[in-house]
């Protein structure tokens, strides 16, 4: 069982940088691929990024390519997405999600891969 609870969110100026951290509870934090995804206002959740178990795979959504960066801290149990150059289509509820892959150097980037939830965080870009 994996607990996850999101920080970070804030309203930002466009242009601006936000860091969300999702720090998690449980034992075996290192065996599971880890996911951001965001939910704006009236449409459905989509995939922002995706990291697997070790840190050394990494995949993003095109309209993020570029201007986020996924990483993880296995040691304290958190994963981080920094976010530059903001736009306001980039306003929504950010959760971070993880998923158990044995080991695997597996990503995904799907809502229905991902076990485990966090509450959200709200990111507002002001234009």
């Amino acid at each position: 069982q994996v607990q996850l609870v999101e920080s970070g969110g804030g309203l930002v100026q466009a242009g601006g940088s936000l860091r969300l951290s999702c720090v998690a509870s449980g034992r075996t934090f290192s065996n599971y691929a880890m996911g951001w995804f965001r939910q704006a206002p009236g449409k459905e959740r989509e995939f922002v990024a995706t990291i697997s178990w070790s840190g050394g795979t990494t995949y993003y959504a095109d309209s993020v390519k570029g201007r986020f960066t996924i990483s993880r801290d296995n040691a304290k149990k958190m994963v981080y997405l920094q976010m530059n150059s903001l736009k306001p289509e980039d306003t929504a509820v950010y959760y971070c999600s993880a998923r158990n892959t044995w080991g695997s150097e597996s990503v995904y980037n799907k809502r229905a891969d991902y076990n485990y939830w966090g509450q959200g965080t709200q990111v507002t870009v002001s234009s």
